[in-house]
């Protein structure tokens, strides 16, 4: 058998096409209703073949211990298969943190694949969907390709296999920092009168968009942070067919007909002290 020395990886962030928090269950979670999708923004990860775990990383203000998802990740693998190797990680943080696109989840999920490959172990005979969700409520999608509408705490997953998204995004991230669990106090949760959203989703239809697409997190957040609220004005002043908050977090992204004004849109932002990223529309 042939020795894997050494993995690199990307992991994606996503976006919520939006999201419903529909009841307060009596583990403390939330039931909710969203749709996942995975953008080509991501960090970067490396894994070595090492006789111990351990992790460096780009962002110095982040934690390298085991109270890092990527550590947490690779413990738990580690510890469930039974596993004597290790693996030397790096992770380059390109995804900023806070910011609703799951950076931290996709960074976990991304390393129990990178190492089941690097330990040689079998995927089909590991519960990895259950350690996943055992990281984080979102880690579970990041384990998967498709677009897909997400149920519970986000880890019931139904793929949107034949779902093709055509536009262009913009997504802006002003230097704040939103707690999950801030975000979670703040909502009124509701289950009544709630749109069908992989209908409205897959129907491609912006101006439908603007109108059925909701995040629940959002009115509470731009209550609190009315800046972010003029992010979202000014995707929309720039062309923006649809604009919403990525997910629970800072980032604002906008969805363009014209890569041209996404990237526009994108490049004033970042004048203003955003991180700032921009991606084409993909032909299927």
């Amino acid at each position: 058998m042939i020795k894997i020395s050494s993995l690199h990886s990307e992991a994606p962030a996503k976006i919520n096409l939006g999201l419903h928090i529909l009841r307060k269950r009596i583990d403390g979670y939330h039931d909710l209703a969203t749709v996942f999708h995975r953008i080509s923004w991501a960090d970067k990860l490396t894994a070595l073949s090492a006789e111990k775990l351990s992790m460096t990383c780009t962002d110095h203000t982040l934690s390298c211990g085991d109270d890092n998802l990527v550590m947490r990740a690779a413990k738990l693998l580690q510890r469930t298969s039974d596993v004597n190797e290790g693996a030397s990680m790096h992770l380059e943080k390109n995804l900023p943190h806070g910011a609703g696109i799951g950076g931290g989840s996709s960074d976990a999920a991304t390393v129990l694949l990178m190492l089941c490959e690097l330990w040689k172990l079998n995927k089909a005979a590991i519960p990895l969907d259950s350690l996943a969700l055992q990281l984080g409520s979102d880690v579970p999608f990041f384990l998967h390709h498709h677009t897909a509408y997400a149920e519970g705490r986000g880890e019931e997953l139904a793929p949107m296999t034949g779902y093709h998204f055509p536009f262009s995004l913009a997504v802006i991230v002003q230097p704040i920092h939103i707690s999950t669990q801030w975000a979670f106090r703040q909502v009124d949760v509701s289950e009544e009168n709630r749109a069908d959203l992989v209908e409205i989703v897959a129907s491609n239809d912006l101006e439908r968009w603007r109108y059925e697409l909701v995040n629940d997190f959002e009115e509470p957040v731009f209550s609190h942070w009315p800046q972010l609220r003029e992010v979202k004005s000014h995707l929309l002043r720039s062309g923006a067919g649809f604009a919403g908050l990525t997910g629970s977090g800072s980032g604002v992204y906008g969805v363009f007909e014209s890569y041209e004004d996404a990237n526009e849109a994108a490049m004033e932002a970042r004048e203003d002290g955003c991180s700032t990223w921009c991606q084409p529309s993909v032909r299927p």
